[in-house]
């Protein structure tokens, strides 16, 4: 079914009594990365929502329309809306689990915007609002979240590939799939999504280093929001991720992650780069996740309050809102109007969730083994026994 979309911290240091000379060569090798660790973003709407020119990526964005800037906004909106919906769902017991993208709605947008059909997409768990650029229904991403399913699509209606939990593994999915498209002689390309921990990974590793020598028509999306799960990303990377694609030899771009238009017109570049037979590209998308890493996670053990205060300022939803308003884009009745949309969305995703079925306890026991096997047998008596525990405690 488709839907109707359109805390910078001092270097370690071994020993008190350091010598002026070392003092001076580690603040010179402490600051040589930093001296590029912040380049200029793309980016061609400011967190005011000025529209700003860029002369290498202009043109990708030559042929929007107030009407598609309309289109964004909304895509944003309701991706937003959704993602809002499906972490009450959590809270009230309804869903075990959700990871969500608020902050991140223009990085995704824009990039799956970019994107044509025959293109094909490997996502992680977060990928919400490229999903729903799919066509994806939103109801369907809830169902493993439910425990109800192990992904509520079929990829090749969408070419979306299902959500993947394992961190970094998708990039060489993703790899290896373009490699075949390229033995296939298509035009298509691919792109695989994953975050600033993921880049950490081997996994990843690996498949800069496949998409390089193969020349694979791969477009490597990094949504560096800042944070691995509590791990800041300066606690991973000496330079800036994007840089990282030097070393395997081919192109990254860092682009303004709140930039809808940006992340729109820096897609739209690398995936045609792939079609033309160029190879990979990195584009690192510098956002900012506003909220926990999933619904597990309590991020003010680890980050302070001012530090998302200075991000929503560069909030990607209220940057486009305000371009709109300052165009005379899009008036009150647009708006107004949207925001009823938005409730019946959530209402439609409150009233589907309600309705799927309770997910069954049991089934983590099934298939661990062909044959059976004693321990997890042992197991299931005690998780069984475990849960009319609660019935009898009801009587």
């Amino acid at each position: 079914m488709t839907v109707e979309s359109t805390a910078a911290r001092q270097p370690r240091r071994s020993s008190k009594r350091v010598s002026a000379a070392k003092k001076s060569q580690t603040a010179q090798t402490a600051q040589g990365p930093q001296s590029d660790a912040e380049p200029q973003l793309v980016q061609l709407l400011t967190p005011e929502g000025e529209r700003v020119a860029h002369p290498e990526y202009e043109s990708y964005v030559s042929d929007i329309t107030p009407d598609d800037l309309r289109g964004l906004y909304r895509d944003m909106v309701l991706t937003r809306r959704f993602d809002a919906e499906a972490t009450a769902l959590q809270r009230q017991g309804e869903l075990g689990l959700w990871a969500s993208l608020l902050g991140q709605e223009a990085a995704q947008i824009g990039s799956g915007r970019a994107l044509r059909d025959d293109d094909y997409v490997f996502p992680t768990y977060r990928e919400h609002g490229v999903a729903w650029c799919r066509g994806v229904d939103p109801t369907n991403l809830l169902g493993m979240f439910r425990g109800v399913n192990h992904g509520g699509w079929d990829p090749k209606t969408n070419n979306f590939h299902l959500y993947t939990i394992v961190i970094g593994s998708q990039t060489l999915h993703a790899t290896g799939y373009a490699m075949g498209v390229a033995k296939d002689g298509a035009d298509s390309a691919v792109i695989a999504y994953f975050g600033d921990g993921a880049s950490s990974q081997g996994d990843v590793a690996e498949a800069f280093t496949f998409a390089a020598v193969y020349n694979a028509p791969v477009v490597f999306f990094c949504q560096n929001n800042q944070w691995a799960i509590s791990e800041p990303t300066e606690r991973q990377t000496r330079v800036p991720l994007y840089q990282r694609a030097q070393g395997f030899g081919f192109p990254g771009v860092r682009v303004d992650g709140n930039d809808v238009l940006a992340c729109l017109a820096v897609t739209r570049s690398a995936l045609e780069r792939a079609r033309r037979g160029e190879g990979p590209t990195l584009v690192e998308a510098f956002t900012y996740r506003m909220g926990a890493h999933t619904t597990s996670d309590d991020p003010t053990k680890y980050r302070h309050d001012d530090e998302r205060v200075a991000w929503e300022a560069k909030d990607p939803i209220l940057r486009l809102r305000r371009h709109l308003e300052n165009q005379g884009h899009a008036d009150e009745a647009f708006f107004s109007e949207l925001e009823t949309e938005s409730d019946g969305l959530a209402k439609r995703v409150r009233e589907a969730v309600r309705a799927m079925p309770d997910p069954d306890h049991m089934a983590i026991f099934e298939n661990v083994y062909a044959d059976g096997h004693a321990l997890v047998d042992e197991e299931r008596a005690q998780f069984a026994a475990y849960q009319a525990s609660f019935a009898e405690e009801g009587n």
